[in-house]
């Protein structure tokens, strides 16, 4: 998509966070990867929420909603007040366990754009870490992150901040980063683990179309 188009689309995003109830608590709102490196267009806009655990919410909520959409844990994985107001985007996972990071994703992504969502309990830089330090160990790059990114929206006690001064360099494309290999060098690995690392992370990318949703828990 234009850079403007996908600059415009992680606005949304964090509006929709920041004004409408979400399936859990969000926390962060990150853009990383292509989008925060200036380009024109972005290949693919890749964005990343830090979501709190949802252990309980309405009594008695799994079961209505059980009854009613076949799905178990609304009212435990996912908010009940979330579900009613939006039963459009109640998403399941394999099990028929309502999954928060499915529906987050049909939330806040439209099905037919270059979209990744990334989500996780755990923040983005921790994350980056506990990613790269899994795949060093498997000799499996497919599942690391690119580290390149901004914090655009932070959730506080008093409320959610966004960062203006990273939408507008953002907007700008001022943001100024290595390459990726370089950024995965300066995280500990060695030049041959950069470079297939980046490779890995650029095919994934290259091989992705329309929106996608990949959930952690750590």
């Amino acid at each position: 998509m234009g850079r403007a188009a996908a600059v415009d689309r992680v606005e949304r995003i964090v509006e929709a966070v920041e004004s409408e109830p979400m399936p859990v608590p969000v926390r962060e709102v990150w853009a990383f990867g292509d989008v925060v490196l200036g380009l024109d267009p972005v290949a693919r806009l890749d964005v990343y929420v830090t979501k709190d655990l949802l252990f309980k919410d309405r009594p008695g909520a799994e079961a209505e909603f059980e009854a009613s959409h076949g799905m178990q844990g609304v009212g435990k994985t996912v908010s009940a007040d979330w579900a009613e107001a939006f039963p459009e985007h109640l998403r399941a996972n394999a099990n028929g366990h309502a999954a928060p990071e499915k529906c987050l994703g049909a939330h806040l992504l439209p099905e037919d754009e270059p979209v990744h969502l990334e989500v996780c309990n755990t923040g983005f830089e921790d994350n980056v870490t506990q990613r790269l330090r899994g795949a060093q160990a498997r000799g499996d790059w497919t599942q690391v992150l690119d580290p390149r990114a901004a914090c655009l929206w932070v959730d506080t006690e008093d409320g959610g901040v966004r960062s203006e001064e990273a939408f507008r360099k953002l907007r700008a494309g001022e943001f100024v980063f290595p390459t990726l290999s370089e950024s995965l060098s300066m995280l500990g690995l060695d030049e041959a683990e950069a470079n297939a690392a980046a490779d890995a992370v650029r095919r994934s990318r290259a091989e992705s179309e329309g929106a996608s949703v990949r959930g952690d828990v750590v």
